[in-house]
């Protein structure tokens, strides 16, 4: 038989490890998640598509880059996360799926 002693201690190791395991577990972050700019760019190759080329000289393949951003050099600041789970036809850059998007307004940078 347990002691109560033994039962209580079971328990709070338990809790511990409940909370340890969900301690990371805030919504709408993740490791695979990022923010950053960029030029959106034609790639002609394999029928052609847009990609953006990051300021950090890293190519991206978006699987969903909306219709009205589909223009050869316009700058943009998006927020994305890697589908290192998906296999792409293009073989150029990192495939990710946009979360939010926005042009950056050329006419207000100084």
């Amino acid at each position: 038989m347990l002691s109560k002693r033994s039962i209580s201690f079971f328990a709070l190791i338990s809790i511990l490890v409940v909370s340890f395991l969900f301690a990371g577990c805030v919504p709408g972050s993740s490791p695979n998640q990022f923010t950053t700019s960029g030029t959106v760019t034609y790639i002609d190759l394999e029928g052609g598509f847009y990609g953006i080329i990051g300021d950090n000289q890293e190519n991206y393949d978006p699987i969903n880059l909306p219709d009205e951003f589909q223009q050869e050099g316009l700058r943009i600041t998006f927020t994305a996360k890697y589908r290192d789970d998906l296999a792409s036809i293009h073989m150029w850059g990192r495939i990710i799926e946009i979360l939010q998007i926005q042009a950056i307004d050329n006419n207000n940078q100084g």
